[in-house]
């Protein structure tokens, strides 16, 4: 068994998305290296990001929540406890918030009795997990910031409220982890810790595999993309590239927004597929993408773990201008849509194995493991800090 610096400790995570529905995300990759030595209760998301009735999407997500609260509380086959609290996402109701305040923490001390949890660390990874801060007996309040929350383009809460609430989390934490460089680099949090999204490594930069199926027919070059496909995407740049170059194709895996209507004989997309799959789609794309929206505050703060798993394959990576990733040397950055097709041409003419081992150098030490056990042992040392004060 791996040691990651802490253990015999009751963790309690309020993340910002739900277990179930996306490929690992950073709170997931180390939650499961934590649940080796430790008790770990993940708290699904508390509904930040229900958009409004009027949303395109409203019924899909609405839908796939619905399921989460029928599980209400599941040991996973990682070892931790995954729990999906009732709830009613009206935060900007001060009546409301009272309300499900109640509720939240009746159910919580309910799972931590039935899960043999007491004084865990609280880990929140989401705004609206303010109001229960006080209410817990906790050893410990960690704050993960991931987005600029209040920017998120699809939550029917006001910017005044989540500011606040993320005002609050700031002051009551311990340690303020920053997983975004631009965050943490605009923060004045005295207890900030930049955080670095790290890369299932070994995963991605398998060769000895054979391509999807589906993804095997589609002529080539391929351009592809993993992850959600919504809002952010730049959809008037993908329809001008695929108009102008119809030998190029488009590949999109993921679930999609009913936002994003893109109808092409170049554009292809082929759905979301298991996380153990994604080499196998990946193996077939010759240059990866992120044709994310340019000037558009949620992601321009945006630390985009997909782009690190794009280089651990060693291919060619065209972005738009993500600050997190203007310095990282061999990828592409484009500012225009004329930038976007000299970048794809120059990869598909020039780039070479020295490039590639480039770009897989660049992340092949930044592993989920040593995130973790860099999480751990911070942690086990404000514990020990923490006890060494109450004693004293």
């Amino acid at each position: 068994m791996k040691d990651y610096g802490l253990s015999g400790e009751s963790i309690i995570c309020f993340a910002g998305e739900d277990w179930w529905y996306h490929h690992p995300h950073s709170k997931n990759h180390i939650f499961k290296r934590l649940a080796t030595q430790n008790r770990v209760l993940f708290v699904n998301s508390l509904g930040m990001g229900l958009p409004a009735i009027s949303n395109a999407d409203f019924l899909l997500k609405f839908q796939r929540k619905l399921k989460s609260y029928l599980r209400w509380l599941r040991k996973v086959p990682e070892g931790l406890y995954v729990l999906t609290p009732l709830s009613f996402p009206f935060y900007n109701s001060r009546v409301a918030r009272f309300l499900n305040r109640l509720l939240l923490i009746a159910q919580i001390r309910l799972v931590m009795a039935l899960c043999g949890m007491h004084k865990p660390v609280l880990w929140i990874a989401i705004p609206f997990a303010a109001d229960l801060v006080d209410r817990l007996d906790t050893k410990l309040v960690v704050y993960q910031i991931t987005d600029k929350y209040e920017a998120q383009e699809d939550s029917t809460v006001s910017r005044r409220v989540i500011q606040e609430m993320n005002r609050r989390l700031k002051q009551k934490a311990s340690v303020v982890f920053y997983s975004g460089r631009k965050l943490y680099e605009e923060s004045d949090a005295p207890n900030r810790f930049f955080l670095e999204q790290g890369v299932d490594f070994d995963h991605f930069a398998t060769e000895a595999t054979e391509p999807a199926r589906d993804i095997a027919q589609i002529p080539r070059p391929i351009l592809g993309y993993v992850g959600w496909i919504d809002y952010v995407m730049d959809v008037p740049l993908i329809e001008e590239v695929a108009r102008s170059r119809p030998d190029w194709h488009w590949v999109f895996i993921g679930t999609k927004s009913n936002l994003v209507q893109i109808s092409a004989p170049n554009v292809h997309f082929l759905g979301p597929k298991p996380y153990a799959e994604l080499p196998r789609y990946l193996r077939a794309i010759d240059v990866c993408v992120l044709p994310w929206r340019q000037n558009h505050e949620f992601t321009s703060y945006g630390s985009a773990i997909k782009v690190r798993e794009y280089l651990a394959t060693g291919k060619p990576v065209v972005i738009s201008p993500l600050y997190e990733y203007l310095r990282t040397p061999g990828v592409r950055v484009y500012r225009s849509t004329e930038e976007f097709i000299a970048a794809v041409a120059d990869a598909l003419q020039h780039d070479g194995s020295a490039d590639r081992q480039l770009r897989q150098n660049v992340v092949r030490d930044g592993t989920w493991d040593s995130r973790a056990r860099q999480v751990g042992t911070l942690l086990a040392s404000l514990l020990n800090s923490s006890s060494a004060v109450e004693k004293a």
